[in-house]
């Protein structure tokens, strides 16, 4: 747990430390005006990429874990068109992301709680909505 909480810090540091904390900034990226934002998220891919690539092949086992490295494919469907469709709106709309509201939090922005209740509100409705799913599956299975 301790290493999961320092690599929050060392992220969100580095969030603020770069400025993607901050809404101004991922706004001007989304309007062409600042494309700083593209070379941060460039790099994190590039890092992403090469950790992706390396880190199974020296560690047949996740250290915090345990668990065998394994590739998990999710199919691109209608959930993920839409998911990602809300959550375009609402990074255009507030100016930043989930992982960067926090940072953005803890650089003094105390008004990007707003955005942080809608995406709890958001996720909320989302699993209720899942589980309404489910439910109706279920009962509609049972019946035959």
């Amino acid at each position: 747990m301790p290493l999961i909480f320092v690599g929050g810090l060392i992220f969100g540091f580095g969030l603020g430390f770069s400025h993607m904390a901050r809404p101004e900034v991922v706004l001007n990226f989304l309007q062409f005006e600042d494309f700083g934002l593209l070379f941060v998220m460039g790099g994190a891919a590039v890092v992403t990429a090469i950790a992706f690539g390396v880190i199974p092949r020296l560690f047949d086992r996740a250290p915090l874990t345990g668990d065998t490295y394994g590739r998990r494919l999710k199919s691109f469907d209608r959930n993920v068109l839409i998911g990602g469709a809300i959550f375009g709106i609402g990074w255009g709309l507030s100016g930043i992301c989930p992982g960067a509201a926090y940072a953005s939090l803890g650089v003094g922005n105390v008004t990007i709680l707003w955005a942080l209740a809608g995406m709890f509100v958001g996720a909320y409705i989302q699993g209720y909505w899942r589980s309404q799913r489910a439910e109706s599956r279920t009962s509609t299975a049972g019946a035959d």
